[in-house]
């Protein structure tokens, strides 16, 4: 557990220690405030945030550590035109651990790279978020006991939801868990997540109706369409409210029911929800900061790690993901064979063909 760019990197018994601790620190956070005397998070966020910026540096700082950092962009070298690795290179010789969210897809593998210390990915446009999977899954084991034979519903914005694609991901290590995918076409999941599921064998249903699906399902994870995803305002303004969960829709839900979200909600949870004791995503947001520091405890033990300076690969050639990361750090080495079909990119797990780069930022078909 070296770095943090998929929760499902972790091994099971990596991930319940992690689960131990979390819990061992809910039920006695006193115990924990000098855990990370002396240790400095270096806390990088190029894209908005409340809930994951605060929950980690108040883990943190409940820890007995530090934080420095940015929480824009433009205040930072990258508005001078410093590349992604000298950032990190440079913050690694600061922070004994880096936390980053980045609009590009893969940035946290990329950054992973070059980092001497522990990186861990906050959130890499609409592609991966391991904490609030963390985030989640302590919620369901906390609440529920299990994640094993459970009818999962997850609602809205399944095509750039990295939060729905993590949780996804790491569900494929319980027995017997049923999916149910709601969303309309335009956002259903990536057809990569999709071949994920069915290599793994996962129980899935697409639907595109919520109310019919709500009385089956233990745990509802409400998610927004996201703005911010949208190259085509027009086609978000067509989207949104497209799904809004009531007090009303929930008359025949199970008396058990988790109904969870990340956070933010805009119009998808209505305010009347807020006071049925199946809510939980408030729970689950403090939840998280429990989660986050046991995270940062546990890696703030790894050593530092020389890295090398020539790293193996194929430099000069990027992904056909328009949000990759080697879109923009076209420096990045790619481990590519030709191949048909297409494969999947190291960084942003899409299934793509490669280009290579030529002078004046010219490209044509690997």
């Amino acid at each position: 557990m070296r770095h943090i760019n998929d929760l499902s990197d972790l091994t099971m018994e990596e991930f319940r220690e992690l689960y131990k601790l979390t819990s061992n620190i809910i039920d006695r956070p006193e115990g924990y405030t000098e855990a990370c005397r002396g240790k400095v998070l270096g806390s990088l966020f190029y894209e908005p945030s409340t809930r994951t910026n605060l929950s980690f540096s108040t883990a943190m700082m409940r820890l007995g550590g530090s934080v420095v950092g940015f929480s824009n962009p433009s205040s930072s070298s990258t508005a001078k035109g410093e590349t992604l690795k000298d950032t990190i290179t440079m913050v690694s010789n600061y922070a004994d651990l880096i936390v980053m969210r980045n609009p590009y897809e893969g940035a946290a593998k990329a950054a992973s790279l070059f980092s001497e210390v522990p990186v861990i990915n906050a959130g890499d446009g609409g592609h991966l978020h391991p904490t609030q999977t963390l985030t989640d899954m302590t919620t369901i084991l906390r609440l529920r006991g299990s994640a094993d034979n459970m009818k999962i519903g997850i609602c809205g914005d399944l095509k750039y939801g990295r939060t729905v694609h993590s949780l996804i991901h790491f569900l494929a290590n319980y027995e017997n868990v049923q999916f149910y995918l709601i969303a309309p076409r335009e956002l259903a999941i990536p057809e990569y997540l999709r071949q994920f599921m069915n290599e793994h064998k996962m129980k899935f249903y697409e639907v595109s109706g919520l109310e019919p699906v709500i009385p089956m399902l233990d745990v509802l994870y409400m998610t927004r369409i996201q703005r911010e995803r949208f190259a085509d305002i027009d086609v978000y303004e067509s989207l949104r409210g497209i799904y809004c969960l009531t007090a009303a829709k929930l008359r025949d839900a199970k008396k058990d029911l988790l109904i969870m979200h990340p956070l933010p909600r805009v119009d998808e949870i209505a305010q009347d929800v807020d006071d049925d004791p199946r809510a939980v995503y408030f729970d689950q947001a403090r939840f998280g900061m429990y989660a986050r520091m046991a995270l940062l405890l546990t890696l703030s033990k790894q050593p530092r790690v020389r890295m090398p300076k020539n790293i193996p690969g194929r430099p000069n050639l990027r992904c056909t993901n328009p949000k990759c990361i080697t879109r923009t750090e076209t420096y990045l080495p790619m481990e590519t064979h030709r191949t048909r079909e297409g494969e999947r990119c190291i960084y942003c797990d899409q299934l793509v063909e490669y280009r290579r780069m030529r002078k004046f930022n010219m490209d044509y078909e690997y």
